[in-house]
């Protein structure tokens, strides 16, 4: 573009020399065409901010408080630290598209979406799995076997996740062969299919484990009635409290994430742009509510956050004992 507006400009310049009228040359040549901005990227890129500092904060509460160090909180860490790169991902794609023009770096912002939001999603699977073991094997939950599973848990998800991202820089892309394209571009149809089958299968788990946790619970509860004769009121809230939580974990994660999962299979590139945005959209915003789910309804995170806002609470005040309920 440099080069071309140089030889206009050359040209003009002789056209004076010889005496010609330049007035009649078009004005376009000599302007560079104006950049348009997609308002939905722009609203991608906010979200991505919002996003980054939200998780980011979460980060900070359970790093340097230090009694956030049980299973359940380095799980909250890692589903928070997975949405803090899914934003700065964002952020990224954002300025990949209208500033940076290069394939690889596209490739490599491609890489880093899918390893964070695969991350995120493999969290929160964890995180199902640790509330399930918590009550299936309450009297063993609290030793170090717990703890070592936990961390060698996220090793195993954090490699799967990393390994997804570089599947679009070892090839797995549309670049060269743009009628392969999948609805997120630069990934291609096959790859989409598979990110969106294995998605699917993992919400599968997810809601079989909620419902036996539900069992479990019930169990529970029929137990305690049975020894005490009666139901209490307590237990009974309880109980509604525990299925309404999760009712609106699994509903909240099963309205953002299978449209965009179902969409993904029966649609590609041709399909209207409008409808990717409009499915993409919704997925994007479940990392915003994580943290409201796992993590500020917790009442040590809620506490500690309480005390680095306004220092309203001391940190020798007792806190009572952690429950995996309370993730």
């Amino acid at each position: 573009m440099s080069n071309l507006l140089q030889n206009t400009s050359s040209l003009l310049n002789w056209d004076v020399l010889e005496g010609r009228n330049t007035s009649a040359a078009p004005s376009w040549e000599l302007e560079p065409l104006p950049v348009i901005v997609n308002p939905w990227d722009v609203l991608l890129c906010v979200t991505g901010t919002l996003m980054s500092c939200e998780n980011a904060v979460v980060i900070a509460l359970i790093a340097y408080t230090p009694t956030l160090r049980a299973p359940m909180f380095v799980l909250i860490g890692s589903l928070a630290f997975a949405d803090l790169l899914a934003g700065l991902g964002l952020i990224l794609n954002f300025i990949v598209t209208y500033i940076i023009d290069s394939g690889f770096v596209t490739l490599l912002s491609a890489g880093l979406l899918i390893t964070a939001f695969s991350a995120s999603v493999l969290n929160i699977l964890a995180i199902t799995v640790d509330r399930y073991l918590s009550l299936y094997n309450a009297l063993t939950y609290h030793t170090e076997r717990t703890v070592t599973f936990t961390y060698v848990t996220l090793v195993f998800m954090w490699i799967i996740s990393m390994a997804l991202g570089l599947l679009p820089v070892l090839g797995w892309n549309c670049l060269e062969d743009e009628s392969t394209c999948s609805i997120c571009r630069p990934v291609n149809k096959n790859n989409a299919a598979a990110l969106a089958v294995s998605f699917l299968l993992i919400f599968a788990l997810i809601l079989q484990l909620y419902l036996q946790i539900c069992k479990i619970a019930f169990r529970h509860a029929q137990q305690i009635a049975v020894q005490r004769q009666f139901m209490t009121t307590s237990h009974s809230s309880s109980t509604t409290k525990g299925v309404s939580t999760l009712t609106t974990i699994l509903g909240t994660f099963a309205f953002c994430w299978i449209p965009l999962a179902m969409y993904s299979l029966v649609a590609d590139t041709r399909s209207p742009v409008i409808y990717t945005y409009a499915t993409a959209l919704p997925a994007i915003c479940h990392s915003i509510i994580n943290p409201m789910i796992y993590a500020f309804r917790n009442p040590e995170i809620l506490r500690s956050l309480k005390i680095a806002c306004c220092g309203c609470m001391p940190y020798s005040l007792s806190m009572r004992p952690r429950t995996p309920s309370d993730v």
